[in-house]
Parts: C-alpha cells; sequence; structure tokens
C-alpha cells in the first residue's frame, strides 16, 4: 500500500440529457439572480438563448471570450460586470468562455455556472491559464473553480466532428497526465483510466456519426472524469508544451494538445511504465504513444504542428521558453530532448519509442 492524499473538489455537477432547462433552479440554488452569460462572438447566438430562458435573472450576454484567456478581454469584460451589477457568471462554450468566467471569478471573487459545449474538461478544474504580452502563465486556485457545472449531451450533438476529436483528445491529455502525476493517487488512476476509454471509443464513433447520442454521452462522460483528474492533480510535461506553444504562437488550444500528447508521451514513457501500461489498457493498444498517434488519425485530427502555423524556425525559441520554468515531470526536462520532440512534432512523425530522450 503506497500512502497518498486525495482532496475531493467542492463542484456540484448536473448531467443528462436537456439539463439545460434547470438552469434557473442551479442560479436560484447559488442565490443568484442578475447573471451575465458569457460565450465567443460564434456562440453569441446560444447565449443569447440562455439570456431568453433566464428571463429577468438574467442582465446581458459578453460574447467576446477569445481563447488562451487574454488579459484585455477579460479586462473588458470587468468593465460590463461592473456596469450591469452583475451578481454571478454562466458560461456556455468550450474552454475560451470557461476561462473567461474563471478570470472574472479571480478578480471578483463571483459564483459561476459552468455549461461546456465541447469535450475541453476544463470546467471541473481550479485552473486557470492568462495569456499576457505573448506569454501564457498558470495558476492553480480554488477561487476559479465552477460551483456548479451542467453537462447536457443535447448541446454537444451539434459540435462538429474536427472539434469533438480534438477537444476530446484534449481532454484525454489530462487523464495521461494525471497518471503520472507527483501527487497521483489510486482514486484519480482510476478515473484517468475510465476517462481516456470512455473518450477512446466514443470519438471514432463521432467522428463517422455525428448523431449518435450515446457516443456523444460516453464522450461528455469521459471529459467530465479527464477535467477531474486536471482538478485534483499537477500538470506535467505536455501541458507545459502546450501552455508555450498556445501562449507564445498562439496556436489553437485542442488541436494543440492533440497533435502534441503522443510525443510527450514517447519522451515521459520510461520513467512511468506504470501510467503507460494503464494508457495503453484504456486505449486498446501495446504501445501508449502510438496508439495516441493513431486515435488522432482514426478522428482526422491534424496530425503535424506545421498544419498550425508552427515552423521549424520556432522550435528552437519553443524549446527555450517550455525548458526555462519546467513543471514537475517524471523525466527530467533536457533541451535536447525537448528540441528532438518539438521537430517530430512539427513536422508529425509518427512516434518513435524514447521519443526525445538521449541517443
Amino acid at each position: 500500500m503506497q500512502p497518498f492524499v486525495y482532496n475531493g473538489l467542492p463542484s456540484r455537477v448536473v448531467f443528462g440529457r436537456g439539463t439545460l432547462s434547470r438552469l434557473s433552479e442551479e442560479l436560484a440554488h447559488l442565490g443568484c439572480s442578475r447573471a451575465l452569460v458569457l460565450a465567443t462572438p460564434q456562440q453569441h447566438q446560444q447565449a443569447q438563448d440562455v439570456l431568453q430562458q433566464l428571463g429577468d435573472k438574467g442582465v446581458g450576454v459578453y460574447a467576446q471570450a477569445a481563447m488562451h484567456t487574454p488579459v484585455d478581454i477579460t479586462d473588458d469584460a470587468m468593465r460590463v460586470v461592473k456596469e450591469l451589477d452583475v451578481d454571478c457568471t454562466i458560461a456556455i462554450g468550450g474552454g475560451s468562455t470557461i476561462g473567461l468566467g474563471k478570470a472574472i471569478a479571480l478578480r471578483t471573487r463571483l459564483a459561476q455556472i459552468a455549461i461546456p459545449t465541447t469535450y475541453a474538461g476544463s470546467e471541473m478544474t481550479p485552473i486557470l491559464g492568462e495569456t499576457r504580452d505573448g506569454e501564457k502563465t498558470t495558476q492553480r486556485t480554488l477561487d476559479v473553480l465552477p460551483e456548479t457545472v451542467i453537462y447536457d449531451v443535447d448541446l454537444t450533438l451539434t459540435l462538429p466532428a474536427g472539434m469533438s476529436g480534438t477537444s476530446g483528445i484534449n481532454a484525454i491529455a489530462h487523464a495521461v497526465e494525471a497518471l503520472y502525476a507527483r501527487d497521483g493517487n489510486p482514486v484519480i488512476a482510476l478515473m484517468a483510466e475510465e476517462g481516456i476509454a470512455a473518450l477512446a471509443r466514443s470519438l471514432p464513433v463521432i467522428a463517422n456519426d455525428l448523431s449518435n447520442v450515446d457516443a456523444r454521452a460516453d464522450a461528455l462522460y469521459g471529459a467530465w472524469l479527464c477535467g477531474a483528474c486536471l482538478g485534483s492533480v499537477g500538470m506535467s510535461l505536455h501541458h507545459k508544451l502546450c501552455h508555450t506553444l498556445g501562449g507564445s504562437f498562439n496556436l489553437p488550444h485542442a488541436e494543440t494538445h492533440t497533435i502534441v500528447l503522443p510525443y510527450a508521451v514517447a519522451y515521459n514513457a520510461p520513467a512511468a511504465p506504470q501510467a503507460m501500461a494503464r494508457i495503453c489498457r484504456a486505449l486498446g493498444c501495446d504501445d501508449a504513444a502510438t496508439g495516441l498517434y493513431d486515435l488522432g488519425r482514426a478522428v482526422g485530427a491534424p496530425s503535424a504542428l506545421s498544419e498550425l502555423g508552427f515552423s521549424v524556425e520556432d522550435v528552437e525559441r519553443a524549446t527555450e521558453i517550455a525548458t526555462r520554468n519546467p513543471y514537475w515531470n517524471p523525466r527530467d526536462v533536457e533541451a535536447n530532448g525537448i528540441r528532438r520532440l518539438l521537430t517530430d512534432a512539427q513536422s508529425g512523425r509518427r512516434p518513435q519509442a524514447d521519443n526525445g530522450g538521449e541517443q
């Protein structure tokens, strides 16, 4: 028996179909009556529909959320929060919108309801990543954890195939890193393996049948589990690389996670054999890194950072940023290995055993 510490997070989760109809009830549960609905510009109409559903409990919509939570957008949203005398926020969308809700909560301590429409999982974490002056920094505090999360499977039925696949593999990345986290524990390991398995079996089905409700429910269930894993334990190399690529090179969040994950796993494989065995069991494969790479191909996800605009010339700067203040990692983070890892991810080369290590 290995000793461990497990911290349960104080979130209320409402999961099912048609659960958006319970929004006013959940607002009353929090004792709030002046809600600001948050969204990206692309989901402005969906936010307006939520506002209409709220009746006199909704005071407005702010639909300027952007990926990587830029501080200037948060500052603009704070202006609206003050003008409308808001007492809570309702974020409907993916990680960009939920990140804005967290940033507002950090500055105001306002209650949050998160309504995810992708499989990102960030709604279950007390983690906020913000971008200022071209660099993304993260912090972990319960002040940004949403009080209530409403998972409505029906809201994911129109999520396009490409976004379904990449946001789902983004969620898998949370569970993968939880399996070799420094503060991991048996409870989180169970949740991580189950979350990976649920997404791995459902995402290829969704890629071929967007309206498959059972697969959509399975994926959303997996995303919840994977998000809870990230919320409970620390991050490692994979997240550091993705925060670097997103914050400093403005690469899209989910796609970047999808591409980088197999290479980060290959790098860490020699130092985390038990984690690799669990990942293989969840994926039904013999090698964790190539299994994750093949899952990306099965859902039609991009396979190379070059497809996102990351060039060979960018590798050196990314290596320097990623190794400057590395997160804890089961394997030492050294520049030569990270340079090779990023070079392989840039080209989309199939990950090799012990990828990124000393040769």
